[in-house]
């Protein structure tokens, strides 16, 4: 009262929130009352420097009453910022109120960094076109992100680097965003090969090809299973990703899963006719569905000695078990190669030996 400035306002303001904290009581029920209605006048001061110091003071505080977490949160930002960020009293209503209000681009990159964030207020942020807040969002591991708002996030910030720099980084991502982001990612280096290299468009294209084939089958060994391998497998044929080196790549890393979706979805079969079709016990089923996706003959003989090996066994989880894998492969068609009856012309075992030492290395 005797020094009634700013800075002796900001000053108390701290020392009663200090003692706010139900965790640590060192307040009478009467005393916090009457704090409460303190901080209320406190959050209407005129000076900035007032409310600063009341929201950096009580922005995690859980037991905060609601319309004084809502009101700092309306406020400056430089008031409501440490309190969108922290404050577990704002409800979802309150945020998606906050994120589409006028001139709220710093408030939308706070709110995108809270340690949590609901599907509903992930929705709403990416409904706000702020490139910043979305690339903090998808960064953010406890942002709850469907499938579905991913796939928006891809759609809607193709151009930005900021929003798919952020989604590679993301510990966690569903199958067919990692696909899309892989392509995406390959589009962008082999233009910039071609335009800051000088490199020929034909190898450029032949490069990234084979890079993003590697990737692919990475991504699959993650472990997409049943509807969520169908779905990959059909967002790739749709882009026109589903070539063949791609489907024997990942066949001879041991992944007859994703070779069973592939073919059921070249040849147009489904899924249960496909896997009777491929391990029937005879090459007349395999030959059969192979012919009908219209894959190359000349790659048949590699296709039927890998499905014949992953039918041997799993993986023995020892170190470098798919570069072992595939040397087995290897092996294998060597042997085949050496019988006469295999009818494989030099240039096509030159062709597919140089196609698996891609594929092994």
């Amino acid at each position: 009262m005797a020094d009634p400035s700013p800075d002796v306002r900001a000053e108390t303001t701290s020392k009663i929130a200090a003692q706010y904290d139900r965790k640590f009581p060192r307040m009478t029920e009467a005393e916090r009352k009457l704090a409460e209605e303190i901080f209320r006048r406190m959050a209407r001061d005129a000076e900035v420097l007032v409310r600063e110091a009341l929201a950096a003071n009580l922005k995690a505080t859980p037991d905060l009453p609601r319309d004084l977490a809502v009101a700092l949160a309306k406020d400056v930002d430089s008031v409501s910022l440490p309190v969108l960020k922290y404050s577990e009293v704002l409800t979802d209503d309150d945020l998606i109120e906050i994120l589409r209000s006028e001139n709220a681009a710093a408030k939308q990159v706070a709110i995108a960094q809270r340690p949590t964030v609901s599907t509903a207020v992930a929705d709403a942020l990416i409904d706000t076109g702020n490139e910043t807040a979305v690339a903090r969002l998808v960064a953010n591991e406890g942002a709850e992100l469907t499938e579905a708002a991913l796939g928006r996030v891809m759609t809607e910030y193709t151009g930005s680097e900021a929003v798919a720099e952020s989604m590679a980084r993301r510990p966690s991502l569903p199958a067919t965003i990692s696909e899309h982001l892989v392509s995406a990612m390959a589009k962008k280096l082999e233009s910039y090969l071609v335009s800051k290299h000088d490199l020929p468009a034909d190898a450029a294209a032949n490069l990234i090809l084979q890079t993003r084939e590697r990737a692919t089958v990475s991504l699959l060994s993650r472990g997409a299973q049943g509807a969520d391998l169908e779905e990959l497998v059909f967002q790739i044929h749709v882009n026109g990703r589903l070539t063949p080196t791609l489907i024997i790549r990942a066949l001879c890393v041991g992944d007859i899963a994703f070779f069973e979706a592939a073919m059921a979805r070249l040849a147009n079969v489904p899924m249960k006719n496909a896997k009777k079709l491929i391990h029937d016990g005879g090459d007349l089923g395999l030959r059969s569905i192979y012919e009908k996706a219209r894959m190359p003959e000349r790659l048949f003989s590699a296709v039927r000695a890998a499905v014949q090996i992953c039918g041997e066994g799993e993986y023995d989880g020892g170190r470098n078990d798919r570069e072992r894998f595939v040397a087995r492969i290897i092996e294998r068609l060597l042997t085949q190669f050496e019988d006469p009856a295999s009818k494989m012309t030099q240039d096509d075992i030159d062709y597919l030996m140089n196609k698996l030492r891609q594929l092994a290395a």
